[in-house]
């Protein structure tokens, strides 16, 4: 128990959360101020915004996570879809529609082929980005098929392009399997704790997924397994979402005091229904209340990528793009082989169900960069690289030629329905205000190559 308290001390976050009330004025604006200098904060003085309800000072709070946003990642919003391989699992976690006890589920596991076909659909769609995703079943879902089956996403070509980075969310394994995935060239590994909360934790989980201890520590034996750009998440509901808050927190100095790399992102999904799911959440998370603790998170962990997927509806992942969301999946298929067919027994509901091209012209709108883009991964702009940009706040200084390039690739190989003017207009608008003047006219450059047909270029 001594090295999971060393991760997350709850009996101290408990304490904490014990002694709360509501602190003067000027403390909170001492908290956000601090936090404005993109330096983060401690569990302590998290602690003292997550019980905030004046709404001048709630007001500061998101005018300050927007800034740090906006500083760190600028306008760009980076677009990403899951991919559903398998849906076989032998758990038995009472929040998921894939739980063993769901007999009514035909189960399925796509074969190479399959894999390759929804891979192309999403290409077609306009993605680069794919996250896999696949329940934990060592006899169907072993490491060697995972492996497998990022190698076929990898090789798909279409007219419109490829994919050209998968980032993988699998079961807590080893280390050996880790480096298989190392080896696979996988982008971020994405693990969630679902809630730090002990008892409510072994509640809701039957099966090898019901060790906290295997599930807490897998990010550790990732980095020994030589995976440098880890994910965490909660799913929200669970149990006291201020708990989860100092939790993920927590969690995340003790991968940048342990490992000297914070998570390269931090996911912020709220339970959603499904269809054999009886499960109610014990603690209903608000609107307001969701769109607060994305806000500490981006004071209290700025230089992570933030994700927020389409269990959201359209109009809370607007407020939230501008509050500390940087990452978003779009034209989303929850269901084993789901894209270009009508499937049932999603793994939980969707809400929002627009086409990636329907939330681009949403971006625009919003003043946001839709961006594919995955050039710190195949950089080597990883683990400590990444984070001595993202910290002081230089990674925008690429994020935004990036966006633009890779915005500009999407709207000549896949736009339709007039799009490709507002898109046009939205990119000239943001390459008038890069700063660097080479950099500006480099990127000017390189749009002139890509409007010539080259495809793939990035800084």
């Amino acid at each position: 128990m001594k090295s999971i308290s060393n991760i997350v001390d709850t009996d101290y976050l408990n304490e904490l959360l014990s002694q709360t009330h509501r602190h003067p004025p000027e403390s909170i604006h001492r908290i956000i101020e601090k936090a404005r200098q993109k330096k983060g904060l401690t569990v302590e003085e998290v602690v003292c915004l997550v019980n905030l309800q004046d709404k001048s000072l709630l007001n500061k709070l998101f005018e300050a996570a927007a800034l740090i946003k906006q500083e760190i990642y600028g306008e760009r919003l980076v677009f990403f879809a899951p991919l559903y391989v398998s849906d076989y699992c032998v758990n038995d976690c009472e929040y998921c529609n894939f739980h063993i006890r769901n007999k009514t589920l035909k189960r399925r596991q796509l074969t190479l082929d399959e894999i390759a076909e929804q891979t192309a659909f999403l290409i077609n769609q306009g993605h680069k980005r794919i996250l896999l995703e696949l329940g934990e079943d060592t006899n169907h879902n072993n490491i060697d098929y995972v492996v497998e089956a990022i190698k076929k996403i990898y090789s798909v070509r279409t007219p419109k392009g490829n994919i050209r980075r998968v980032n993988v969310n699998i079961a807590s394994t080893t280390v050996e399997n880790y480096r298989k995935l190392k080896s696979a060239g996988i982008g971020t590994y994405q693990l969630f704790q679902e809630t730090y909360h002990h008892a409510t934790y072994k509640k809701l989980h039957h099966g090898p997924k019901e060790n906290y201890e295997r599930q807490i520590t897998a990010h550790d034996r990732a980095f020994q397994g030589g995976l440098d750009d880890v994910g965490l998440g909660v799913l929200f509901g669970l149990y006291d979402w201020r708990f989860e808050v100092l939790s993920l927190v927590s969690h995340s100095q003790y991968l940048d005091k342990t490992h000297r790399v914070g998570p390269h992102t931090i996911s912020v999904p709220r339970i959603c229904p499904a269809p054999t799911v009886t499960y109610q959440p014990e603690y209903p998370v608000s609107d307001d209340d969701f769109l607060k603790l994305i806000a500490i998170l981006r004071l209290a962990v700025p230089y992570t990528g933030m994700i927020i997927s389409t269990r959201e509806g359209p109009e809370i992942r607007k407020l939230a793009f501008r509050i500390g969301i940087s990452q978003a999946s779009a034209g989303s298929v929850t269901t084993t082989g789901g894209y270009g067919t009508i499937t049932s027994h999603p793994q939980f509901t969707i809400h929002d169900n627009r086409s990636l091209q329907d939330v681009i012209k949403d971006a625009l709108d919003n003043n946001l960069i839709p961006s594919f883009c995955t050039a710190c991964y195949r950089s080597g702009r990883t683990g400590e690289r990444f984070m001595n940009l993202a910290k002081p706040g230089n990674i925008h200084k690429l994020c935004k030629p990036n966006a633009i390039l890779t915005f500009a690739e999407y709207l000549a190989d896949c736009t339709t329905d007039g799009l490709l003017e507002k898109g046009r207009k939205s990119i000239d608008k943001y390459l008038s205000e890069i700063e660097d003047e080479s950099l500006q006219k480099e990127t000017r450059a390189r749009l002139e190559r890509i409007k010539a047909g080259e495809r793939d270029i990035y800084f």
